[in-house]
């Protein structure tokens, strides 16, 4: 009720509350009037500022790089950063070991490509994934050896899938 007239005040019970509908309407022109805004400026920035047909498929493809349920293989060793540098040696292939929990893979990077195993060996499917081109599956053999002819061009990293589970190891710059 108004107290200054003792009629009540629209959207208002008779405490001075407002009614639960009078808010559920209020909160809906809100959320309209919010979703109008947010469209106007999405064809805004569409218009004035659209987003390179390039960069969507590297986001669309990266996001298909992402596997949840994957752990991920801890870099232990990194010959840039590990190894002593080697007299007369101007152009030593790159040795990366990763680790998660008792798997162990041993990467050598050339200019020629990768050459790797897996430990303890087992069955497993690797795949080399590198930028927004599609990931390369590699062949592992019986004692857990790989070999991929193609040198990573960019940031890589290794999907291993195992009977039991998907490892990805951290990216790294060939």
């Amino acid at each position: 009720m108004n107290k200054d007239n003792g009629f009540p005040c629209d959207g208002a019970d008779g405490d001075g509350e407002e009614s639960a509908d009078a808010l559920s309407a209020d909160a809906l022109l809100e959320a309209t009037a919010d979703a109008l805004l947010e469209e106007e400026l999405r064809q805004a920035a569409a218009v004035l500022d659209p987003v390179p047909g390039f960069l969507r498929q590297l986001a669309i493809e990266a996001y298909a790089l992402r596997d949840l349920d994957a752990r991920i293989a801890e870099l232990t060793f990194d010959s840039l950063v590990d190894a002593l540098p080697v007299r007369g040696v101007t152009d030593a292939p790159r040795m990366l070991t990763f680790r998660a929990g008792a798997l162990t893979v041993d990467v050598e990077v050339t200019g020629e490509g990768l050459i790797g195993q897996v430990l303890p060996p087992g069955s497993a499917r690797i795949e080399v994934l590198g930028g927004p081109g599609a990931a390369r599956p590699v062949t592992v053999d019986t004692l857990g050896r790989f070999i991929s002819d193609a040198p990573p061009s960019g940031p890589f990293a290794l999907r291993l899938r195992t009977g039991t589970e998907v490892i990805v190891t951290e990216w790294l710059r060939a």
